[in-house]
């Protein structure tokens, strides 16, 4: 016979019971902060309004009225304030998004490098750290926009160091391929590769639970998206224009190319935030007990394997969360791209206060923006670290 379980208790509207207190001091909390804000919106609209000042996003419908020196997609003085602000976001995107990855790369091999056994690459690593992390980031942006605005060579006398590739004091040209309706296949061909790349991940991982067999993962998952590449480059007919540079006698013509102001935050915030992230997987690693690396050695694995197969997985559920802290912080930093004239949403937002007086309105926009992104990044990031946990058996 079955316990019965215990009857609810009936729910209590006293102001004896700590339940319904509990309640009452949320809800007043509540009704005050709101209070306080209507007052305080209302106050600034009423001042604003005595003062002669305008106020609402109608102006985002309006022609901005100025120029965007580097966009990804095109833009003309007499399109709105609306496209001009999405301009300033896609640049914020682009330099935090390339910028993530590089610094997860060059932290992780930073961190990894910070406890090897080779003395001179410990050193140098951890010089590394030292150095970047403690020079402040807007310093770090001055010098690196010092070396490619001054200590480059001209256009006239651009580096040159592969085939199409121009080097110079105007920034990066290189050669990109001219789009074709064949291009489309060898996208598909690569998305279809990355699936076949996770497909293999998985399967090794499986045999590797079966039979405590370890195959190789990354060398052929690289090998099979560069053949799904390549198949759908044949499929779609092979196309192979390119726009490739140009030198001439004043000036670099033609292909891609890259601003100063660009690589100068590309290059400040990886390797700023490359420090940080190094010293999280090196915590993360020494994390793991003591004890597993007696394991790996009994099981026969080199340090590379041991690293990548027993350690990170393991320094994962420590390393992700700060992790994800120094995701938020490079996007945010990327702010300080106005000190060196790169145009990323904070700049756009500037130039627009500037012409419409609506600073309210502006720096809404831009905190609206960066709270998405950041709360984007934060969900990515925790389903991830959901997804790593070690699951017991």
């Amino acid at each position: 016979m079955t316990a019965s379980s215990a009857p609810p208790k009936p729910r209590s509207f006293s102001w004896r019971s700590k339940a319904f207190r509990n309640v009452v001091y949320q809800v007043v909390a509540l009704t005050l902060v709101i209070a306080l804000g209507a007052y305080l919106v209302h106050n600034t609209l009423q001042n604003m309004r005595v003062r002669g000042i305008q106020s609402g996003f109608d102006f985002i419908t309006q022609p901005a009225g100025f120029s965007i020196g580097e966009s990804l997609m095109p833009f003309d003085s007499a399109e709105s304030y609306g496209k001009a602000f999405l301009v300033g976001l896609s640049n914020t995107l682009r330099v935090a998004v390339i910028g993530i990855v590089l610094a997860t790369l060059l932290g992780t091999l930073v961190g990894i490098g910070r406890l090897s056994h080779n003395f001179l690459l410990r050193t140098v690593c951890s010089a590394y750290v030292e150095i970047f992390r403690n020079v402040p980031l807007l310093l770090q942006l001055f010098i690196w926009y010092f070396v490619l605005t001054e200590l480059l060579p001209p256009i006239e006398t651009a580096m040159n160091p592969l085939a199409g590739v121009f080097f110079s004091k105007n920034g990066l040209q290189f050669p990109v391929p001219l789009w074709s309706g064949g291009h489309g296949f060898t996208l598909a061909g690569l998305a279809l590769g990355a699936v076949g790349a996770w497909g293999w991940s998985r399967s090794v991982r499986q045999h590797l639970h079966a039979t405590g067999k370890i195959r190789p993962v990354v060398w052929p998952a690289l090998l099979i998206v560069v053949a799904g590449g390549v198949l759908g480059w044949l499929v779609g007919g092979a196309p192979g224009g390119l726009d490739t540079p140009e030198k001439t006698e004043l000036n670099v013509v033609g292909g891609g190319a890259v601003t100063p102001e660009f690589l100068t935050m590309l290059i400040g915030l990886t390797v700023y935030t490359a420090s940080y992230i190094a010293e999280i997987v090196r915590g993360g690693i020494q994390a793991v007990p003591f004890g597993q690396h007696e394991a790996a050695a009994a099981l026969g694995l080199s340090r590379r394997m041991e690293v990548r197969l027993v350690q990170l997985p393991q320094a994962l559920r420590v390393i992700i969360p700060p992790l994800t802290s120094q995701y938020l912080n490079l996007t945010k930093n990327s702010s300080l791209a106005v000190a060196v004239g790169y145009p990323d949403l904070v700049s756009i937002s500037n130039t627009s206060l500037n012409q419409t007086g609506r600073a309210i309105e502006c720096i809404a926009l831009v905190m609206a923006c960066y709270l998405t992104l950041s709360l984007l990044t934060a969900a990515f990031m925790n389903a991830y670290n959901k997804r790593s946990l070690i699951k017991e058996r």
